[in-house]
């Protein structure tokens, strides 16, 4: 259809003329001509806007158009309620600006502006603040451990329990735990997480020598500021989740950080000549308990061997003095006996014929040599009667 061109009727109801001046809605400007400056009659608009949407509507019944219009703007600005919240989002509901409720992921619905509207901040989003340095790409979200590229002194250098000053950059990683409270307690998120770990860091840092926060104490420094910073920010229902803080460096002053090598050197020395002690001194403690134990069993067998002897003599005594009570005679006579036969089983025996003359008898001093064989003097006559042989011991002179 022709839209206010020439030969045609205008969109508006008002007929246009061959080469006739025509308004920007449809009809001639007020006062004849294109050269006036007035505008179009307030009244025009609103007739001729009323007569388009006539048009529009169905020509009998028009209450009842309207009313159907109206239902059908009134269900588009109804349905336009709707809204979706992603599994790592949390929807808050704000209503006439301020906060109302906060709405879990799925399909909700909220009423439509200009009543209700809905933020959804991403509450799975891991975020990262650094404290005593700026890192070379800091985009917020982390995924790796960051390259320190700037060192922030006023921030990094802290006075440790022992009145030590020590150099400390670390991270603090944090996500939304609660959106409502995100959005609305707190103005600078970024700025409170800072402030908070800062303010706790320094805290735990004067109740710690420096030497266990140089060494051994990173790990309990980690989860004191952790906890400590996570306290503050729920006082201030920041709706924030403290999940790690990360020491970067620990280090004392650039200043005397090789002094304090040198001294870490020598601990670690010492501590080294301490293990090897140790080590000598657990070696050598269980081999002399073992000597002595072994020593003491001995000992202790020996006493009981003599004991059990002595008894065992004794009892022998005891024995033959029974005996010898009851028969001393007999008793007597087989004491001489085996003791002269003890006696003669351990001394060498020399068979002397008391025919033999100029026979020099010779005492062995050494037990363990045999005596001299002995040449016997030449034989001489044998007297009238023979002499009986007698067994005598060594050494006994006839």
């Amino acid at each position: 259809m022709p839209w206010n061109n020439s030969g045609g009727p205008s969109p508006w109801g008002s007929p246009g003329g061959g080469n006739r001046p025509q308004g920007p809605w449809g009809t001639p400007p007020p006062g004849g001509g294109g050269s006036s400056g007035r505008g179009p009659d307030l009244d025009d608009v609103i007739r001729q806007a009323q007569d388009a949407v006539r048009r529009w509507l169905p020509r009998r019944g028009g209450g009842k158009g309207l009313a159907v219009l109206a239902l059908l703007v009134l269900g588009v600005w109804g349905a336009s309620g709707f809204y979706r919240v992603q599994p790592d989002e949390q929807g808050v509901v704000m209503r006439f600006g301020a906060f109302d409720r906060t709405a879990p992921p799925g399909l909700n619905y909220h009423i439509p502006w200009p009543v209700e509207s809905v933020t959804t901040p991403r509450v799975t989003r891991i975020n990262r603040v650094d404290v005593g340095f700026r890192a070379a790409a800091d985009g917020g979200v982390i995924t790796q451990r960051p390259t320190p590229s700037r060192d922030v002194l006023e921030e990094s250098l802290m006075l440790t329990g022992d009145e030590n000053i020590i150099d400390i950059d670390f991270a603090v990683f944090w996500r939304i735990r609660d959106a409502g409270e995100y959005l609305f307690n707190t103005r600078n998120p970024d700025i409170t997480v800072k402030s908070a770990a800062e303010s706790m860091m320094r805290e735990v840092i004067g109740r710690t020598a420096i030497q266990p926060a140089l060494t051994e104490a990173r790990a309990q420094i980690e989860q004191q500021v952790r906890a400590g910073t996570q306290a503050i920010l729920d006082q201030y229902r920041a709706g924030v989740e403290i999940t790690q803080v990360q020491l970067q460096k620990v280090d004392p002053p650039a200043a005397v950080v090789e002094s304090f090598r040198d001294v870490q050197r020598a601990n670690a020395d010492r501590e080294r000549a301490r293990n090897e002690a140790e080590r000598d001194r657990n070696a050598r403690i269980p081999e002399a308990r073992g000597i002595a134990q072994q020593l003491t069993q001995a000992a202790q067998g020996e006493r009981d061997a003599a004991v059990a002897r002595a008894r065992g003599e004794a009892g022998r005594f005891i024995s033959v003095l029974s005996a010898y009570q009851v028969a001393q005679d007999v008793t007597i006579r087989r004491m001489y006996l085996e003791t002269m036969e003890d006696i003669l089983r351990r001394s060498p025996k020399v068979l002397v014929d008391d025919r033999l003359q100029g026979l020099v008898p010779l005492m062995n001093l050494d037990p363990a040599r045999p005596a001299p064989q002995q040449q016997p003097a030449p034989p001489r006559a044998a007297p009238p009667a023979a002499a009986a042989t007698q067994v005598r011991p060594q050494g006994a002179i006839r």
